[in-house]
C-alpha cells in the first residue's frame, strides 16, 4: 500500500539514489502536485490535528495580551505591523485582534496585520475567517514582503513543520540519515556518506551507541536569521511557541500525524502531516548570535498562566451554565496542563526582541 507521492518518491530514488531526510520532509509537504500542504485540510476536528487557537479563543487572546504587553514595553510605537507567520485558519489571529482593539485602542487603529501564507487554500479560509477586518489585512507568500515598520511578529507551530536533517551513529561516525528503498521496493531508512561537523555535535557524541540520531535544522536557522534581521532593522519582538526541547539532545523525533493518529513517517507521503521537535537552544544560540535579545524559553503552560489565562477563563466561564464552565476548563486544562495529550510542558515559548527588552511572564536572565 502506498501513495501517489510515495510512487513519485520511489521513482526519484530509483532514477539518482536515495534522497535525504531533508528532500523527504520538502516532497511530503509542499511537492506540487501532492505534498501534504497542498492537498489537504490539515487543522480542526476534520483534519489530521487541532492546533492551540483550535482548541479555545483563550489561547489567541493570551497571545494578543502578550504582543500588547510588548508593543508598551517597547515604549508605544506608531505605525506597527502585527505579523503572523503560517497562520493556520486565522483564528489566532481573530482572536488576538479583538483582544488588542479592546485593550490598546491605539496600537489597534494605527497598525496593520499581515499574515504569511504560501498556501491558496488556507488563505481564502483565513481571508473568510478575518473578513470583519479585511481592510486591516495584508497577505504575503514570503515574509520578505512584509512592508518596513515597527514588527510584532507572533509564529504558533511554525518552526516544526521546517524540515530538518538527521545524521545516524555508524562504525564511521554519524552520518546523514537518507530515505532509500529495501529488498521489497518499499521506502526505507538508511546511513548515506555525508558527515556532519563535530562541532555540531552536543558533549558525549562519542560515547553514544551505534544508531543514534542527532537532528539539525539549517532551515530553521534561516528562518530565524530572516527575523531577526527585521528586528534589527525596524526594531520589535517575535513569539515562537512549538513543541519541542530546551536543551540540544540526541534522539529521532521526526514524526507523521494522520487523522488525529500517530503515523509512521514513511508510511503516507503526503497524506500525512510531517513534523519533528523544536529545538530551542538552537533557535536562541542562532537568535543571539544574530544580535537579538532573548526571552527564555517556558514551557508553554507557565506562559499562559503567567499572563492571565485562569483569570480570563473564570471570567468567560462566569454566570454561564455548568456544561459550558466544563468546556472552557477542559481547554485550559489541555492548552496548559501536563500529562498526555495536554499542550502545557510539551509546547515551549520563547521571545526574541531588539532593542533588548524584559518581557513578563519571561524571567530575566542574568
Amino acid at each position: 500500500m502506498t501513495t501517489a507521492l510515495g510512487e513519485k518518491i520511489k521513482a526519484i530514488i530509483r532514477a539518482n539514489g536515495p534522497i535525504s531526510v531533508t528532500d523527504f520532509f520538502s516532497l511530503c509537504l509542499a511537492d506540487p502536485e501532492y505534498g501534504y500542504y497542498r492537498t489537504r485540510e490539515p487543522f480542526g476536528s476534520s483534519g489530521d490535528f487541532v492546533t492551540a487557537p483550535e482548541v479555545s479563543q483563550l489561547f489567541g487572546e493570551m497571545i494578543g495580551v502578550f504582543i500588547v504587553h510588548a508593543w508598551q514595553r517597547h515604549g508605544t510605537p506608531a505605525d506597527v505591523r502585527l505579523v503572523e507567520i503560517g497562520p493556520g485558519r486565522g483564528t489566532m489571529m481573530a482572536d488576538m485582534l479583538r483582544v488588542i482593539s479592546r485593550l490598546a485602542p491605539p496600537l489597534f487603529e494605527n497598525m496593520t496585520a499581515h499574515l504569511v501564507e504560501t498556501s491558496e487554500r488556507l488563505r481564502d479560509i483565513q481571508q473568510e475567517t478575518l473578513a470583519d477586518h479585511s481592510g486591516k489585512i495584508e497577505w504575503h507568500t514570503d515574509f520578505g514582503e512584509v512592508p518596513p515598520g515597527f514588527t510584532l511578529i507572533a509564529a504558533n507551530e511554525l518552526f516544526d513543520a521546517i524540515p530538518i536533517r538527521q545524521f545516524v551513529k555508524t562504525a564511521a561516525g554519524f552520518r546523514e540519515r537518507m530515505v532509500g528503498l529495501d529488498a521489497d521496493d518499499e521506502l526505507a531508512f538508511g546511513a548515506g556518506i555525508a558527515g556532519i561537523d563535530p562541532a555540531l555535535l552536543p558533549e558525549g557524541a562519542q560515547s553514544m551507541p551505534s544508531g543514534t540520531l542527532f537532528e539539525i535544522s539549517p532551515a530553521r536557522q534561516s528562518v530565524m536569521l530572516a527575523i531577526a534581521e527585521r528586528l534589527k532593522r525596524f526594531d520589535g519582538t517575535a513569539l515562537a511557541i512549538d513543541y519541542g526541547h530546551l536543551v540540544t539532545g540526541f534522539g529521532d523525533t521526526l514524526q507523521a500525524v494522520r487523522m488525529h493518529e500517530f503515523d509512521p513517517a514513511l508510511a503516507h507521503p503526503g497524506e500525512a502531516d510531517l513534523t519533528s521537535h523544536v529545538d530551542f537552544q538552537a533557535l536562541a544560540e542562532t537568535a543571539a548570535s544574530a544580535g537579538l535579545h532573548i526571552n527564555g524559553a517556558l514551557h508553554q503552560g507557565d506562559f499562559l498562566v503567567g499572563l492571565g489565562i485562569l483569570d480570563r477563563a473564570a471570567a468567560l466561564g462566569r454566570d454561564r451554565e455548568p456544561r459550558t464552565q466544563q468546556i472552557i476548563q477542559a481547554a485550559v486544562d489541555r492548552l496548559a496542563g501536563e500529562g498526555e495529550g495536554k499542550m502545557g510542558e510539551l509546547f515551549k515559548a520563547m521571545a526574541v526582541s531588539h532593542p533588548a527588552i524584559a518581557l513578563m511572564p519571561f524571567r530575566p536572565v542574568d
